[in-house]
């Protein structure tokens, strides 16, 4: 996926002088395309994620569009005072893009780890929270985050995600896509997990349990009327993540629901415990370990469908 962001993020520079790519000395391998084109729109401020934040709100602020890219939750977490108070509260025209979400970088360790960040971004003023699940939502969410205007935190993967649309698709921030159909449940994900989902929703059917698939691509602003379609149609629904259990995409999900008084329908979260995730292994292993690949989200369809 950062592939394609980086090779999107260029086609758009080319024809949009005002992008200016700021980071802190990582993303090599990918990001040498955009230096050679654009030399005088590529900054590197060397090791300083909070100085990397600030110069791209002077930029936003002068009229430009700024990019900060970096891994897991260094663009995020470590400079989370300057995302507040520069980019927020100006409402600056700032993309936060962290490359390798969730457990993609499992064998660092918990350093690499990506796993509040959701949470965390949501409760900020302004940002708009983007977590594509496959190579053809992060080219479309690339265009649709340029499009708009303001600070947006895109959550990117790794490398090798699998696909998981099979059809086409309209791609719109705050409006969850449809995977697959389904009138017994409803399994709502967001990010490359999602190909898990698809899996556990493909065995499911086998069993005669046809599950709702949605991708929600947005978390904030999240569409309320997909998951109160979803609650009213399905009566059931499972929310999955790779993030901490607090403050995700099922937390977002669950605070519709009691907003709008769906407090009937049956509901399960799966997503990391709330622990530090200090294992160390591959995303599939760490995926296993903490139950929220393809057999256990099959057996939760199963257990909330009462069978």
């Amino acid at each position: 996926m950062r592939k394609i962001f980086n090779e999107t993020l260029l086609k758009i520079a080319e024809k949009d002088p005002r992008i200016h790519l700021v980071l802190a000395d990582i993303g090599y391998g990918e990001i040498e395309g955009f230096a050679r084109k654009f030399p005088e729109r590529y900054y590197n401020c060397g090791v300083m994620e909070q100085h990397m934040t600030g110069v791209a709100c002077g930029l936003a602020m002068e009229g430009n569009i700024a990019v900060t890219y970096s891994i897991a939750n260094f663009p995020t977490l470590r400079c989370l005072e300057q995302i507040r108070n520069d980019v927020c509260y100006h409402n600056a025209n700032v993309k936060i893009v962290n490359i390798g979400g969730g457990v993609s970088y499992g064998p660092l360790g918990v350093s690499h780890h990506s796993t509040e960040d959701i949470a965390i971004l949501r409760a900020l003023p302004n940002m708009v929270v983007v977590v594509p699940c496959d190579l053809q939502e992060a080219e479309a969410a690339t265009y649709a985050v340029f499009d708009y205007e303001g600070p947006v935190f895109y959550r990117c993967g790794y490398k090798n995600e699998k696909d998981i649309h099979h059809r086409p698709f309209k791609f719109e921030l705050g409006k969850a896509i449809t995977v697959e159909d389904g009138d017994d449940c409803t399994l709502i994900f967001c990010g490359p997990i999602g190909f898990e989902a698809q899996k556990a929703v493909e065995a499911a059917r086998e069993k005669g349990i046809h599950c709702r698939l949605i991708s929600m691509h947005t978390i904030k602003p999240i569409d309320k009327e997909a998951i109160l379609k979803a609650a009213k149609e399905t009566g059931k629904i499972i929310t999955l993540e790779e993030h901490n259990l607090a403050g995700g995409l099922g937390s977002a999900v669950a605070e519709v629901l009691a907003d709008e008084g769906c407090l009937d329908i049956k509901f399960r979260r799966m997503a990391l415990p709330d622990v530090n995730v200090h294992e160390v292994g591959s995303q599939q292993w760490l995926r296993e370990f903490y139950h929220i690949a393809a057999p256990d989200i099959e057996k939760a369809i199963l257990d909330i469908c009462g069978k």
